[in-house]
């Protein structure tokens, strides 16, 4: 896989794990662990993305 395709995967990902945060936050009782977990793979994504971009 190139550089490219990984971080277009990653940045996939991320606007995936983005849009189950949305959802979760609007419920009516939302489960602030799962948010939490979310929130921190949202976080790792991110630093990943960031990480090859500086190194590229």
């Amino acid at each position: 896989m190139s550089l490219q395709m990984h971080v277009h995967s990653l940045s996939q990902k991320h606007a995936k794990i983005d849009a189950v945060i949305s959802r979760e936050e609007i419920r009516p009782h939302p489960d602030t662990m799962r948010l939490m977990q979310l929130k921190r793979q949202k976080l790792r994504i991110k630093e990943e993305m960031q990480k090859l971009e500086v190194t590229h």
